[in-house]
């Protein structure tokens, strides 16, 4: 289910019929039907929650981009959400040089304590990430996922581990560590719409991190908030997203930064909600629009998927792919 960033007046909903497939069409829908029938899906999801993930443009300017916030918080609210996801950068997105570090606030700070109250006047969730937490000295800030409940409260905080320090092909040369200072700490946190999985990013590229928020820490929904590059977005984005889904049976929901930012800042875009089974549930129509998809969390659904196809008990310990001595 979607909703439909900022539709003008004059727009119309237009009705597709399905046509009548032919014998050589049917094998499309045998296998349709065959995941439907293994994952024990539905059209109506009893035990389910409904969540919006957000994508956005951030700019270098801390008001505008809380008020693009704020608008997609209601959309969310209006949707029946119970938490909504901000991607990467979501308060902030430098335009230059040391800006980040300029900026950059402990979570107590007028910042942070403005999307706090955000949360707590519309009586929702939020996933903020990553923003730009005081760091250690003042040459790096910490790259910081934070959820916020309902009343305001900060609930959890993850610090992402793994920098993207990288010399993209085609692209521009890019060091993390340069700014941020890693995190070391793996989290997850109970939320309403179940136990969510915290990562930021390039961690998407590190399939042992969610392995362990699946197998050890017992996520149910993973998120992602984002801001990926072009090149590696058209490239991986979405098969890196599904592939965390199909491996650890929890829901994935990316929230994006979407085009031009700056002069040298472009992202991706293409917010994602997916379900244990790989299939995406929730995408905007437009990856590069601002605006929100939601999708219902169907708690049922992740337990067929694990019950009938049981990788938890099948699969082998951490310890037991240590390297033989040779």
């Amino acid at each position: 289910m979607s909703v439909s960033p900022w539709l003008s007046p004059n727009q119309t909903l237009i009705r597709f019929t399905i046509p009548t497939v032919s014998a050589r069409d049917h094998l499309p829908l045998i296998r349709s039907n065959f995941a439907t029938a293994f994952t024990g899906g539905s059209d109506m999801a009893v035990n389910s929650v409904r969540v919006a993930v957000a994508q956005m443009t951030s700019i270098n300017n801390l008001s505008f981009n809380f008020a693009t916030c704020s608008r997609l918080v209601k959309e969310a609210v209006s949707a029946g959400a119970k938490l909504v996801c901000f991607p990467e950068d979501f308060s902030f997105m430098p335009a230059k040089d040391g800006e980040g570090q300029k900026i950059a606030e402990p979570l107590d700070g007028p910042i942070m304590n403005q999307y706090c109250s955000l949360a707590r006047e519309s009586s929702i969730w939020l996933s903020l990430g990553g923003f730009q937490e005081k760091g250690p000295d003042d040459e790096h800030f910490y790259n910081t996922h934070v959820i916020v409940d309902d009343s305001g409260t900060i609930r959890s905080t993850y610090r992402k581990i793994h920098l993207f320090d990288v010399d993209v092909p085609g692209g521009r040369v890019y060091r993390e560590s340069s700014y941020t200072k890693a995190g070391e700490d793996i989290v997850a946190v109970d939320s309403p719409i179940g136990r969510l999985g915290l990562t930021v990013c390039y961690d998407l590229r590190f399939p042992e991190l969610y392995q362990q928020l699946r197998f050890q820490h017992n996520a149910q929904v993973l998120l992602v908030p984002s801001a990926f590059t072009i090149e590696t977005g058209e490239a991986h984005w979405e098969i890196l997203l599904r592939s965390r889904a199909i491996e650890n049976q929890c829901y994935v929901i990316a929230a994006a930064q979407a085009g031009k930012a700056n002069g040298k800042r472009e992202s991706y875009g293409d917010s994602l909600i997916i379900d244990p089974w790989g299939k995406i549930v929730g995408r905007l129509s437009d990856r590069l629009a601002t605006g929100i998809t939601v999708a219902d969390i169907d708690f049922d659904l992740i337990e067929s998927v694990r019950s009938r196809l049981p990788i938890a008990q099948q699969r082998k310990p951490f310890d037991f792919w240590k390297p033989a001595s040779m």
